[in-house]
């Protein structure tokens, strides 16, 4: 049920994130970001995704305006305007229509590979033979064997760490200098060189397993191949949910009329979390509940029944609701940088995935990649019993690549839920300490008693 997300994008996206946050101030860069921010988001990435395939922009299409995207813009916009960091109607039809070329010659399509569950962007044109590998994988390679892309997915028989090492390991018989590397708790990324080549791996954990692709590429390709790399990188989801994105109708050419487009629409409904106490009821943050018009659990309706502010907690009755089988309760807080697993719903709407997030106990809060709509998720220590509720609201504000990063939530501890079961009568049972549990096997057990929760606005 519960699956673990992996961030998208490459490495150049996550080591420009504290140089872009000390740019000196530029008032051509604020009025960029004030200009790009009124575009629709899917211009915004699409601007951005043009960008990577003229060669100018070296990260993610990820919508989000800063000093790469920036730069990206006055590159292209060299010999033709001011350097502003904004496209005018003729730069942006421009733009598009060559990036449309090189994704055409390239043969760009965005694919779900069957034999692994992999969704990638594949340059079927640069790279025409496919076939299957001996390790139940998919390989693209080009004519000239010069270019060699697999894609990869089975068992986690080992930690991440141990495949990150063997990855950056220095093999005296092998001639390979590693130019980047990153080790995250769900994904990992390492890029590098060897006298005649280049390459650059990902792999991406969750309770089903890895999934991963690689690229290798001989050097005298890179010239060309290096911004299809970005784009290949930009389009990997190790564990999809829901239809591959849609590509955006190249923009139309200066002087035609305008096409109408309705306005922004305010949000209807807020997303949270909830963890199933009881017969009927459903334990949440009281960010999710605080104020709504109406209530849904799954597609049940619900009815608020208690809310407390100090703690930050709400409960919810859900008629027709089944008892859920409430996780042991630990009877003491975590310790201080105690490793715990927070399950999740993500997304938004109907695109709604279940996740078991990696977390760090950070006092009176947890240090973990929640996505907007995470405010309710119950967590877990490595034992299984519930430690605490998520009681802060996943802001959209600041996410990387589309995703959110590790960041400190506030939580509803041990005692603050114990008082609130306790209310109404619902009697959490203490668990004792055990041994160590994946992070598979507790989503496996508490999966079934986690929620999506909808608050009509």
């Amino acid at each position: 049920m519960f699956k673990v997300p992996a961030l998208i994008g490459i490495a150049a996206v996550l080591t420009c994130l504290g140089a872009q946050a000390q740019q000196p101030a530029d008032p051509r860069l604020a009025a960029a970001t004030q200009s790009f921010s009124a575009l629709p988001e899917a211009e915004r990435k699409a601007i951005q995704s043009d960008l990577i395939w003229t060669g100018h922009l070296n990260s993610a299409a990820t919508g989000n305006f800063g000093a790469l995207t920036f730069r990206a813009v006055n590159s292209f916009k060299a010999g033709r305007g001011e350097p502003n960091g904004q496209l005018t109607p003729a730069e942006r039809q421009e733009l598009a229509r060559l990036a449309k070329t090189a994704r055409d010659a390239a043969g760009f399509a965005v694919i779900t590979d069957q034999p692994t569950g992999v969704r990638i962007g594949i340059p079927q044109k640069l790279l025409p033979k496919r076939e299957a590998t001996p390790a139940g994988g998919s390989r693209w390679q080009s004519g000239d064997g010069k270019i060699t892309l697999d894609v990869s997915a089975g068992p986690a028989t080992e930690p991440l760490q141990a495949i990150f090492e063997r990855a950056i390991a220095v093999n005296p018989n092998i001639q390979r200098k590693v130019t980047y590397k990153l080790l995250q708790p769900s994904f990992f990324v390492v890029a590098g060189e060897t006298p005649t080549g280049k390459f650059f791996r990902r792999q991406a954990l969750g309770p089903s397993g890895l999934r991963g692709f690689s690229v290798g590429y001989d050097k005298g390709v890179a010239a060309t191949f290096d911004k299809v790399v970005t784009a290949i990188a930009d389009s990997f989801e190790p564990f999809p949910s829901g239809a591959a994105p849609a590509p955006v109708p190249t923009p139309a050419a200066p002087g035609a009329p305008p096409v109408a487009t309705a306005p922004a629409q305010p949000a209807t409904e807020r997303f949270g979390v909830g963890l199933v106490v009881g017969k009927e009821l459903v334990l949440t943050a009281r960010a999710v509940v605080d104020p709504c018009k109406g209530l849904r659990v799954g597609t049940r309706p619900a009815k608020l029944r208690a809310q407390d502010q100090a703690s930050g907690l709400a409960l919810l009755d859900v008629p027709g609701l089944a008892s859920g089988a409430l996780p042991g309760l630990r009877d003491a807080a975590p310790a201080a940088k105690e490793a715990v697993v927070v399950l999740a719903y993500d997304g938004s709407a109907a695109g709604r995935t279940a996740v078991a997030l990696p977390g760090e106990v950070m006092s009176d809060a947890v240090l973990a990649p929640l996505q907007p709509g995470g405010a309710g998720s119950p967590v877990f220590d490595r034992q299984g019993r519930l430690a605490g509720l998520v009681t802060a609201n996943p802001s959209d504000k600041a996410l990387i690549a589309g995703v959110a990063p590790q960041r400190n939530y506030a939580i509803a501890g041990v005692a603050q839920l114990k008082a609130m079961l306790e209310k109404v009568d619902a009697k959490p049972v203490a668990a004792a300490a055990s041994a160590d549990l994946s992070t598979g096997a507790i989503a496996e057990a508490a999966g079934k008693s986690v929620v999506p929760v909808a608050c009509g606005l």
